[in-house]
């Protein structure tokens, strides 16, 4: 009789960490906002004939699909004060659960 209710209470704390734990990780993921990356780092990631201007074959994502309104000097490439100065794409909404 000792055996199984000790056999209860460690299977009950044992769930109970662990929903503890889920718990916690779930606020954390819900916290943790990503920032827009810069100028710098798109160049360190798109530019692929490092010529330090991006190009609109060399984009993806919305600075592709906007880049017509991102160039505003039309010359064909997106400088870093185009960047700065760009429309902030609007958010996507998400299904509330």
């Amino acid at each position: 009789m000792k055996r199984n209710k000790l056999k209860t209470v460690v299977l009950g704390l044992g769930i109970a960490l662990f929903m503890l734990n889920y718990s916690f990780g779930q606020s954390q993921d819900r916290q943790e906002r990503k920032e827009p990356p810069t100028f710098a780092q798109l160049l360190k990631e798109m530019d692929a004939n490092e010529d330090g201007k991006l190009a609109k074959d060399e984009l993806k994502g919305p600075l592709k699909d906007d880049f017509t309104k991102i160039d505003t000097d039309e010359d064909g490439f997106i400088s870093e004060k185009e960047f700065k100065n760009a429309p902030k794409p609007e958010r996507k909404e998400r299904n509330k659960k």
